[in-house]
């Protein structure tokens, strides 16, 4: 992990000030789910994100009965379609107080509010009792801590035994070369403009999972084949970016955007090309999942006096 990681301390307040700047500009773009998805063939983007944020229903096994914990919400697209899809009542905690009236909101508008909660406070030190969640997920939202072990703890703590958490990381994959000035300018553009505190290698992410405590269940990569490619997106022509540009300065002049939302805008077009360039050449994915178990109070016991006694 790199030092940059290690020793941010101002993360949650850059992160913070990131979202307050963007979720507009997110939601206007790009819908309420900050996050990306394989494209299907045949179907549209709003149904490969449903289909990307259902997964999480299954991989979990979330059902009527239990409490499921969303880890970097935002404004709570993929918590109302994971309720929707599983009956569950879905908590999510994000650091931005604006995004947390957004999805209060939303909840409120799509009749899901009885089961949706959204709760303001940092994922570092999180405002839950020990063992209070049934399942827990994150898609495409730890990438923003500076330690992952920290968040992968937390999550651990509150998660009941036997429980399972699923996450999609934001990784650079055994495709990437550190000595490629190419490959070290697209990687270090899209943490940039991702307000992130630094990538992490594929490889590290289950290492740090079993650090904290957790059993590794299954781990890949949802971007590879057959997967169709995420970014696809993303690849907004010249005429769509001038045609986006003239509308945001417009909504400026008028105030109906706030001061800013032009640079704003220009920063995640240049954003947008970076991670373009890391789909492309397959040195980045945004959805490496890793699925993770909390051993059992018994497992735990088992697994101690076996170790003693060798």
């Amino acid at each position: 992990m790199s030092e940059t990681v290690e020793s941010s301390e101002k993360v949650p307040d850059l992160v913070d000030t990131f979202y307050n700047l963007v979720t507009d500009i997110y939601e206007w773009g790009w819908g309420q789910s900050f996050h990306f998805s394989p494209s299907v063939p045949g179907r549209s983007h709003r149904d490969a994100t449903r289909l990307h944020e259902e997964r999480v229903v299954d991989l979990i096994g979330a059902t009527t009965s239990q409490r499921i914990l969303d880890v970097g919400c935002g404004v709570g697209g993929p918590m109302r379609a994971i309720a929707a899809r599983s009956g569950s009542r879905v908590v999510g905690i994000t650091i931005n107080e604006y995004q947390v009236g957004r999805a209060r909101a939303h909840n409120r508008k799509a009749g899901l509010d009885g089961v949706c909660e959204v709760i303001c406070g940092n994922f570092l030190q999180m405002p839950f009792d020990d063992s209070s969640f049934d399942g827990a997920y994150s898609i495409e939202a730890t990438c923003h801590a500076p330690r992952l072990e920290d968040v992968y703890g937390e999550i651990y703590r509150v998660l009941k035994p036997g429980g399972l958490y699923v996450s999609y990381e934001w990784v650079t994959t055994g495709l990437y070369r550190p000595e490629d000035p190419g490959h070290v300018e697209t990687i270090q553009g899209i943490e940039r403009g991702d307000a992130l505190p630094g990538l992490r290698a594929q490889d590290q992410i289950a290492a740090v999972a079993r650090e904290v405590g957790f059993e590794v269940v299954e781990e890949r990569d949802l971007a590879l084949p057959p997967a169709g490619p995420w970014w696809s997106r993303l690849k907004m022509g010249r005429i769509a970016y001038w045609r986006n540009h003239i509308l945001v300065s417009i909504m400026t002049v008028l105030r109906i955007a706030p001061k800013g939302v032009v640079e704003v805008h220009e920063m995640l077009y240049e954003t947008a090309r970076h991670l373009t360039r890391g789909g492309e050449t397959g040195i980045f994915t945004p959805m490496h999942m890793i699925l993770c178990r909390k051993p059992t109070e018994v497992e735990l016991d088992k697994a101690s006096s076996s170790s003693g006694s060798k």
